[in-house]
């Protein structure tokens, strides 16, 4: 069985449906085997030669006996005969070659050899059942060098033309190249499958951590900011009732401005009320703003065309705004960012682009190494609802990134 795909790591999960799939393969292939030694038995008892018919049936007896045991070899538990199946495909093809050769030099002109040769088209197609091309390819070729071999050799004695071999020796060539080609289809669809199941363990292990990230980040977003005015807010009352400073006053009525501004903020990012209240225009507004307050950048929102109601789609598209928003805001280093949202069609578009850093092109890879979700999530959740996500660089330096989602134009109630 051919090593699975490696583009990241290997999980248990990959390596169960590769294997899976490969012993599905040799599960075929002993199938077709016993067709192989059926096919060489029948030949043998019903079409014999007239000279060594004793050798041919020894011969045939023998690959019997050897293709029990390779059956018997490969229901074991273990995973080696699984991965060396395929040599059992040489001992397929030195059996025919040798049978071809032995009932055709002995007998000219015998049916039995002409018989025999067409045992060599369903060598490929076992070939095939593996998940490697490359021993694909090297075993039709073999098969293909010896029933050459050994169609030259019998030639002279059944007084053949050799475009008759020609011809006969194409269509075997024409059968492995199909093999191979089937081989590389089957190669392909299981490295599909593993990456699928890669990507699928990837986001269900972050997932699981998500709560516990999340509480974390909205503690410290409590505990850094709107809890440091309340304690603020309380020394300085304790200092008003000792001293009546009126500057004491006023110093605990910021702090408690400020936290309730903090703490409006950190509950409209949980649930934004001016979502459900204004509308999509009104709350991508709020999100600009609370983060060009905080980062110090100059934030610009343009939702010229934008339909008036709510939409399906609203949410989705506040939600990965957020997230694009908030990403600029802490790592982008941008003095600029404009989001825009639009309707093209009856795909909707918004476009947020900023002129910090810039974006990696593995970012979201690497994101998701070091267990962070944010951007992989959001993509996996537009391209779930038939839309596209792209990032690319902005001009002269930073990020753009455009979202498009098919919509309802229907507003919502």
């Amino acid at each position: 069985m051919p090593a699975p795909p490696r583009p990241q790591s290997i999980g248990p999960d990959v390596m169960r449906i590769a294997m899976d799939h490969a012993r599905r393969g040799v599960d075929l292939q002993v199938v077709l085997r016993g067709v192989l030694v059926a096919f060489v038995a029948l030949t043998v008892v019903f079409v014999p030669p007239a000279h060594d018919v004793f050798a041919c049936a020894l011969v045939a007896a023998g690959y019997a006996v050897w293709a029990l045991a390779v059956f018997l070899w490969t229901r074991g538990g273990s995973d080696t005969p699984v991965r060396l199946a395929w040599v059992a495909l040489l001992m397929d093809v030195f059996v025919l070659g040798s049978l071809t050769l032995l009932t055709g030099l002995s007998t000219p002109q015998s049916w039995t050899s002409d018989v025999l040769a067409t045992g060599f088209l369903l060598i490929p197609v076992l070939a095939a059942t593996q998940l490697r091309a490359h021993v694909c390819a090297a075993v039709a070729g073999a098969t293909l060098v010896v029933y050459l071999a050994a169609a030259i050799a019998t030639r002279e004695s059944n007084a053949e033309p050799w475009g008759s071999l020609l011809l006969r020796t194409a269509i075997v060539a024409g059968v492995g190249l199909g093999c191979v080609g089937l081989s590389r289809i089957q190669r392909s669809r299981v490295d599909t499958i593993g990456s699928l199941v890669n990507d699928r363990t990837d986001l269900l292990d972050q997932l699981t951590g998500i709560e516990e990230r999340e509480r974390r980040a909205l503690s410290e977003a409590l505990h850094d900011g709107a809890l440091q005015y309340v304690l603020a807010a309380r020394q300085d009352l304790e200092d008003a009732r000792d001293t009546g400073d009126a500057e004491s006053f006023e110093r605990i009525e910021e702090a408690l401005l400020e936290s309730s501004r903090l703490l409006r903020t950190t509950v409209s990012q949980l649930h934004p009320a001016v979502l459900d209240r204004a509308g999509l225009e009104a709350a991508l507004g709020d999100l600009v703003r609370t983060a060009a307050g905080r980062a110090g950048f100059d934030g610009e929102v343009s939702t010229v065309g934008w339909p008036g109601g709510r939409t399906p789609i609203d949410g989705l598209l506040y939600r990965t705004a957020r997230e694009l928003v908030g990403n600029a805001a802490t790592h982008a280093k941008a003095s600029t960012l404009r989001l825009s949202l639009t309707r093209d069609g009856d795909r909707a578009r918004l476009v947020v682009a900023d002129d910090g850093v810039g974006l990696p092109a593995d970012a979201m890879t690497s994101s998701l190494r070091r267990g962070h979700i944010g951007l992989a999530s959001h993509r996996v959740r537009i391209e779930a609802a038939g839309g596209t996500f792209a990032a690319v660089g902005n001009e002269p330096s930073g990020t753009v990134v455009t979202v498009e989602l098919p919509g309802e134009w229907q507003p919502s109630p």
